[in-house]
C-alpha cells in the first residue's frame, strides 16, 4: 500500500510502502455473527512468514524515524537526563541490608548487600553480567531464615518465565540448586532447609511464549536436591486456570496461600506447619468475589486487608478457629478514601491511602488506634514500609511527577522521618508545577487528571502540545511518579496529562467496577472526555494532542482512536490488548476474563465486539499518526495483538498519517527492560510524537 507522507526535517518522501500482508479467508462465528480474521496467520510467532513480515515492518519504521531530523538529538538528550545515580529502598534481612543501585545508564540495577546501615556495601548480584545485552533481569531475591543462602529469580528477554537460582551469601558461590519453569512466583524460605515457590510443568518450547499457561502448582524445594525431587504442596487438577501464590508468616509457622481465578478476586487459605499430620490447606476467607491479602499473624489470628463489605477496604483480624465473617474483628475500619495497602513494622501499622489519587500515609498502633498522618513533601506517591515485628525503623520512597524518588528513614520510637538518599540529577531542569483538574465525563461522573508542565508555560493561554496518558483497569491506580521521558517532554515545552480513569483503584472498588466488564465503555468515555476537556479549555487542540497507554492502556488507546479518530494527532498504543475476541486464548490472557468478560459468552461478546480495537477499524477512515510498540518476547500480551492491529490499520487508513509498528527484539511486556532499550524506544516514541505535534526540539 502506498501513501504520501509529510515533510520530515528538510526532506520529503513521496511514498511510504508497507510490507505486503496476505489476507486469508479465515473467519469465526460468534452466536450467529461471522467475524473475519484475515491476519490470523500473524499469531504464529514461530513461522518464517511472520518473521519476514516483522523484519519488513521494522525496516519501514526505522526508515521513517531516521528521517526525523532531531531523532538523534532526542536520544542523546534523553540519555543525558537518564544518567544519574538511582537507589531503591533498603530491605532488612537479619543483620543484612540489601538495596539496588544503578550508576545511571547501567542496563540493569545492581543488587548490593551490607552488614548494618553503617556497613560497607558490596556488590551482591549483578544481572548485567548474565548476558552482554543486559536483557536478563532480577525478580525476587530472598535470603533464607538464617541468611545462609539467597534464592533469586531471573527473567530473560522480558519474558514472564523465570528460573530460580541459589547462592551462598558469604562466599557468593552459585549452588547446583536450580528451578526452571516458574512464573508469577514468590519465594518463601523455611529456615535454611528449602523454599516454597509456584511453578509449572515443562512447557512445549514451540508455544512457550504464546500458548495458554495452565496448572500452576505450589512446590517445596529441599536444598541440595534436584528439581525433579521437589514436593508438590498444592495442585488443583479441576481448575487449570487458577493462580496460586504462597508466603510464610514471620515466625514460619503459617504457610499462607492466595488463590485467584484471574486478576480480580481471591481466596485465602492456610496450613499450620507446626502440625505435621495436617497436609491439607484450610480456608481462612472464601473467594472469589472479594480482594484480600494476608498482612501478618498476631497471637494465632490473621491480620487481613480486605474489601469484604468495604469498597474502600479495611483491616480485620480473623481467628482461624472461627473464620466466619460475622466473627471478624475490625482493626481499621473503612475510610472515605481508599486504603491502598497495609504494612506491619514493629508495633505499628502503616496504612497507605489514596486521597484524590495521591498518597496519604496514616500510622496506627498494632491494635488499630490512630496515631498520626505522615508528613509528605507534596502530592505524590509513597512506597515502602517493609520490616519485621522486632524492627524499630523502616524506609519509604516518595516521588512525584517533578520529584525523582527520594528515600526516607522512619524511626518508630520518635515518629520522625529523615532523608536517607536523594538522587542528584545531572541535567539542570527548568521549574515545573503539578496541578489537578476535574472534568465531567459523558455520564456526568467527575473525573480528575494531573497536569504536569513547566512553570513558565501558562496552560490557560494555550494551545500547547499535550501527551495524554491513561490506563483504567485491573484495580490499578495511576499516581504521581517521576518519569524521565515525560519530564523530557515537559522540559521541551509540552504538557503531560495523566487521567484517573474509572476501572482503576483511585476511588476504591466502586470506581473499579464502574470500568470493567459491561461497564468498560465508561473508561473510554472518560479518556475521550479528558481530550475534549483539554481542547475546550484551549489547553491544546486536536492537532497538538498525543494519546498513549500500555497493556490495558494500549487497549484504551486502540479503542479511543477507533471510536474518535478525529480527536487526536498522534496515537501510541503500547503492548496493547487489541483483539478482544481472542485475547484469552494466549498465555495468561484467560486471567483477564474477570475484568473484560469472554467472547465465549453471548452477553460478553455483545459488548466486547462493540469496542474491540481490531474489530472497529473502518476502511477509508482518517486515523491519527500511529506508532504501535511491542516486543517479540512479550508473553503477557502476545505481540499478535499488535501485529494484526497494524496490518489492519495499514490497509484501512485513508489519511496521509503513517501507521507504523515498532517491534523490539529480545524484549517483553516491559518489566526488566534494559536501560539502553528503554532509552532507544522512548527516543523513537518522543521523536515521532514531537515531530507530528510540531514541537521544536531545540527549545
Amino acid at each position: 500500500m502506498l501513501m504520501a507522507i509529510p515533510m520530515i526535517g528538510q526532506k520529503k518522501i513521496s511514498t511510504l510502502q508497507y510490507p505486503l500482508a496476505k489476507k486469508d479467508a479465515v473467519s469465526e462465528t460468534y452466536f450467529g455473527k461471522q467475524i473475519k480474521d484475515p491476519y490470523r496467520w500473524l499469531e504464529d510467532d514461530h513461522s518464517k512468514e511472520t518473521a519476514k513480515w516483522v523484519e519488513a515492518e521494522n525496516k519501514v519504521t526505522n526508515e521513517y524515524l531516521k528521517k526525523i531530523s532531531f531523532r538523534d538529538q532526542v536520544n542523546n538528550e534523553l540519555s543525558e537526563m537518564w544518567n544519574f545515580v538511582k537507589y531503591s529502598n533498603p530491605s532488612k534481612e537479619g543483620e543484612y541490608f540489601l538495596f539496588y543501585k544503578n550508576d545511571g545508564l547501567q542496563n540493569q540495577s545492581v543488587l548490593y548487600i551490607q552488614q548494618g546501615l553503617d556497613g560497607e556495601p558490596q556488590e551482591f548480584i549483578n544481572p548485567n553480567t548474565l548476558n552482554k545485552a543486559g536483557t536478563s533481569s532480577l525478580g525476587s531475591v530472598v535470603l533464607s531464615g538464617n541468611q545462609k543462602y539467597a534464592a533469586y529469580s531471573v527473567s530473560n528477554a522480558g519474558s514472564d518465565w523465570q528460573d530460580i537460582y541459589v547462592m551462598d551469601v558469604v562466599s557468593k558461590t552459585l549452588l547446583e540448586d536450580v528451578i526452571n519453569f516458574s512464573k508469577f512466583s514468590s519465594i518463601a524460605w523455611k529456615g535454611d532447609e528449602g523454599f516454597y515457590y509456584s511453578g509449572y510443568d515443562k512447557p512445549n518450547e514451540q508455544g512457550k511464549y504464546s500458548a495458554k499457561t495452565e496448572y500452576q502448582k505450589i512446590f517445596f524445594h529441599t536444598m541440595g536436591t534436584s528439581q525433579s525431587a521437589d514436593q508438590v504442596i498444592y495442585e488443583d487438577k479441576i481448575h487449570p486456570l487458577m493462580y496460586k501464590g504462597v508466603g510464610l508468616s514471620e515466625d514460619e509457622r503459617w504457610l499462607m496461600m492466595s488463590l485467584s481465578e484471574g486478576t480480580d478476586g481471591s481466596e485465602l487459605q492456610y496450613l499450620d506447619l507446626n502440625n505435621p499430620d495436617k497436609k491439607e490447606f484450610n480456608v481462612l476467607s472464601k473467594g472469589f468475589k472479594i480482594n484480600q491479602d494476608f498482612v501478618d499473624n498476631i497471637e494465632g489470628s490473621f491480620l487481613v486487608y480486605t474489601n469484604y463489605e468495604a469498597p474502600n477496604y479495611k483491616v480485620v483480624l480473623i481467628n482461624p478457629e472461627n473464620p466466619d465473617p460475622s466473627s471478624w474483628k475490625t482493626v481499621i475500619k473503612e475510610n472515605k478514601i481508599k486504603l491502598d495497602g497495609v504494612h506491619r513494622v514493629g508495633r505499628k501499622l502503616f496504612c497507605s491511602y489514596l486521597n484524590n489519587a495521591s498518597s496519604q500515609v496514616d500510622i496506627y498502633d498494632i491494635n488499630g488506634s490512630f496515631e498520626t498522618t505522615l508528613g509528605l513533601p507534596d502530592i505524590g506517591t509513597v512506597t515502602g514500609f517493609e520490616g519485621g515485628k522486632e524492627d524499630d525503623q523502616t524506609f519509604y520512597t516518595f516521588t512525584s511527577y517533578n520529584m525523582p524518588p527520594a528515600i526516607y528513614r522512619y524511626d518508630l520510637a520518635s515518629g520522625t522521618s529523615t532523608l536517607f538518599k536523594k538522587p542528584e540529577l545531572t541535567q539542570e531542569m527548568k521549574n515545573t508545577v503539578v496541578e489537578q483538574l476535574w472534568f465531567e465525563s459523558k455520564d456526568g461522573t467527575m473525573v480528575p487528571m494531573f497536569v504536569y508542565h513547566r512553570e513558565d508555560v501558562d496552560i490557560n493561554s494555550g494551545p500547547n502540545p499535550v501527551f495524554l496518558y491513561g490506563y483504567g483497569g485491573f484495580n490499578i491506580s495511576l499516581t504521581p511518579t517521576f518519569s524521565i521521558p515525560m519530564s523530557y517532554f515537559v522540559q521541551k515545552g509540552g504538557i503531560y496529562v495523566s487521567v484517573s480513569l474509572r476501572g482503576g483503584s483511585e476511588y476504591g472498588e466502586t470506581w473499579h467496577q464502574s470500568g470493567m466488564l459491561s461497564q468498560k465503555q465508561n473508561v473510554f468515555d472518560d479518556f475521550i472526555g479528558a481530550a475534549e476537556f483539554l481542547i475546550a479549555k484551549n489547553i491544546t487542540t486536536k492537532n497538538m494532542l498525543a494519546i498513549h497507554g500500555r497493556s490495558n492502556g494500549g487497549l484504551l488507546v486502540g479503542a479511543a482512536m477507533t471510536q474518535r479518530p478525529d480527536l487526536y494527532k498522534v496515537a501510541l498504543p503500547g503492548v496493547g490488548v487489541l483483539d478482544m475476541l481472542r485475547y484469552h486464548k494466549f498465555t495468561v490472557g484467560w486471567g483477564w476474563a474477570v475484568e473484560y468478560g469472554s467472547s465465549d459468552k453471548k452477553d460478553d461478546f455483545s459488548y466486547l465486539i462493540k469496542y474491540s480495537p481490531l474489530h472497529n477499524i473502518k476502511k477509508g477512515t482518517n486515523y491519527p499518526a500511529t506508532m504501535i510498540t511491542t516486543g517479540d518476547h512479550d508473553d503477557r500480551v502476545v505481540p499478535a495483538h499488535s501485529f494484526k492491529f497494524a496490518a489492519t490499520l495499514q490497509e484501512a487508513n485513508a489519511s496521509e498519517n503513517p501507521m507504523l509498528i515498532r517491534i523490539d527484539t529480545q524484549a517483553g511486556h516491559g518489566a526488566g527492560k534494559p536501560t539502553s532499550k528503554a532509552i532507544n524506544e522512548w527516543a523513537d516514541v518522543l521523536s515521532f510524537t514531537m515531530y507530528h505535534l510540531g514541537m521544536d526540539a531545540s527549545k
